[in-house]
């Protein structure tokens, strides 16, 4: 018989849409977040917090982050704190339970570094570039050494997610889209560097697939990436946000961060071959939704003060 799922971040971009989803399927979740709009507003480095939420719990998606690179930049102490301690902290009170749950850890295609071989596997070694990815190996490493003491954890590593609206406002993907559908000038920040860009509903397929799978076997399988194997530059996101929209906006290209992977693109085999996963969604398709919902956006908003 199993009990409810905890989702920690639970009110996150990946958050969000994956509780609607486990819902949607039947499955009693618990969402924990800082924010109130979660099921329980709580600190993922609060014990108490954790205690109460992991009460009758069969699993853990741990989602909970500092969740961006450039916010790592600007607060490193805060970024270790969330997503090490943060991490070290519900593994301890997972391990504490009678029966204790199993775990999806949330890391990120950063923790390859730059590589010089593309795409990337998911066995060659880690090489973190900054803060928020170096937090990502340590909370990585947390979750191998819980597995020796019988934790079920495992790591999912996610790949420049994107597909809502409801975005952080300078996410790429989002960002490209709306200023597209306004026409407003694209400020391309390092042209030439490609990403592997994956939908949210892709991901959150992936994630269910992975509690399934958590659900009937007694070891979690080795770490592995949900993303589509395609490369797309930010050059070519950017026109291709222009042509979809329709509109007149102009490119500006300007010098990348000096903390940011330049090029990434990963092998998708692992994930289907594990948990039947793939991606289905094409950076195309995946502009031209957000194109659509952002001018939906604007016509609501048009209604309502013409009201």
């Amino acid at each position: 018989m199993t009990g409810h799922i905890l989702v920690t971040g639970a009110s996150g971009l990946v958050g969000t849409a994956l509780c609607k989803a486990l819902k949607m399927a039947g499955n009693e979740c618990i969402g924990l977040d800082l924010r109130d709009s979660a099921d329980l507003c709580g600190n993922v480095c609060n014990s108490e917090d954790l205690s109460a939420a992991l009460n009758g719990c069969e699993g853990i998606i741990h989602l909970a982050a500092v969740s961006r690179v450039v916010w790592g930049e600007q607060d490193p102490t805060l970024c270790h704190q969330t997503n090490v301690e943060g991490t070290r902290t519900v593994i301890k009170e997972a391990l504490s339970q009678k029966e204790p749950p199993w775990m999806i850890f949330s890391s990120s295609r950063e923790v390859y570094g730059q590589q010089l071989n593309l795409p990337v596997k998911e066995d060659v070694p880690l090489a973190p570039m900054n803060v928020y990815a170096r937090s990502k190996v340590a909370g990585e490493q947390l979750v191998a050494e819980a597995r020796q003491c019988g934790l079920q954890g495992s790591v999912l590593r996610l790949s420049n997610v994107y597909g809502c609206v409801n975005d952080h406002v300078d996410r790429v993907v989002p960002a490209f889209a709306r200023g597209a559908v306004n026409g407003e000038t694209l400020r391309v920040d390092g042209g030439n560097h490609t990403f592997d860009f994956t939908h949210l509903e892709d991901t959150v397929i992936g994630l269910i697939k992975m509690v399934e799978l958590l659900r009937v076997e007694r070891t979690a399988p080795p770490p592995l990436h949900l993303l589509t194997g395609c490369q797309t530059t930010l050059h070519e996101l950017a026109c291709l946000a222009v042509e979809v929209a329709g509109n007149s906006s102009k490119i500006l290209e300007a010098p990348p961060r000096s903390y940011d992977v330049s090029h990434f693109s990963g092998d998708p085999g692992r994930a289907k071959e594990i948990l039947g996963w793939e991606s289905t969604i094409s950076i195309r398709e995946g502009m031209a939704r957000l194109v659509k919902n952002f001018r939906e956006l604007e016509v609501k908003a048009e209604l309502e003060q013409a009201s």
